[in-house]
């Protein structure tokens, strides 16, 4: 199984992981957080950095980091070495949800499923009515079923 380990700014890492074990409390120990604090050094965000991916103990490992050129993505690039890794940055939570639950399948499937999770789940949203739905009224004891 593919670890995953998130390196954003504080507090939005393990904010995040809390979500997905809120969603999937069993990938604990396969999902970790890194928060990279203002004052922190690059240098000892990359000694944590590499003390989380030892922690998750795994073969591969899903870098998943904020915004693209800060320090959080900086610290992650310098772990990744193209075969035992793959970074994407943008991370939300729709991207974590999605990649905790394929992480079975290959790195590099997985690195691409996290992807398209994170830009599926970001959309416009009208005001008028809730999405996927006609408008229209049903009785009480009609339910509708999405997945």
């Amino acid at each position: 199984m593919i670890g995953i380990l998130i390196i954003a700014h504080a507090p939005l890492a393990s904010a995040l992981r809390d979500c997905a074990l809120h969603v999937f409390p069993d990938c604990a120990a396969g999902v970790l957080a890194l928060d990279v604090l203002a004052n922190d050094a690059p240098e000892d965000s990359l000694q944590q950095a590499h003390n989380a991916m030892t922690a998750l103990a795994t073969q591969e490992v899903l870098l998943l980091s904020d915004v693209f050129g800060a320090t959080p993505c900086n610290v992650a690039q310098q772990l990744g070495d193209g075969s035992r890794t793959r970074l994407v940055a943008g991370v939300n939570l729709p991207m974590l949800l999605r990649s905790v639950c394929y992480r079975h399948e290959s790195l590099e499937s997985l690195a691409a499923r996290a992807h398209a999770g994170g830009t599926q789940g970001v959309m416009p949203v009208g005001s008028t009515a809730p999405q996927n739905q006609t408008g229209t009224r049903h009785a009480s004891s009609h339910h509708d079923h999405q997945q």
